[in-house]
């Protein structure tokens, strides 16, 4: 596998692609593209990682970080309803407070 492509930069932001490694940051990689990516991010990180293993670290290391409609559309969508009851308040960055 090659580096990290230089198109990737502006969806991992907060690191220079050069240093990251595939393995130590899979789980910001992860949830960096399928928080903010567009359809050609996903699509590249479904081809460097197994669904297996994206969802594993979604569910496992889950990053506060996700839109609403982004969280929505990642477990009804990318992950065909995953058939497990989450709680956004581990992604979702902007829920109302209850008060």
């Amino acid at each position: 596998m090659t580096g990290i492509p230089k198109s990737l930069q502006s969806i991992l932001w907060s690191r220079d692609i050069n240093g990251l490694d595939f393995e130590k940051d899979k789980v910001y990689i992860i949830n960096q593209i399928l928080s903010f990516g567009t359809m050609e991010q996903l699509s590249w990180l479904f081809r460097v990682y197994p669904k297996s293993e994206i969802k594993r670290v979604f569910l496992e290391k889950p990053t506060k970080i996700y839109s609403p409609s982004a969280f929505n559309w990642i477990t009804k969508i990318v992950f065909d309803n995953l058939g497990i009851n989450l709680s956004p308040s581990a992604y979702v960055n902007n829920l109302p407070r209850n008060i």
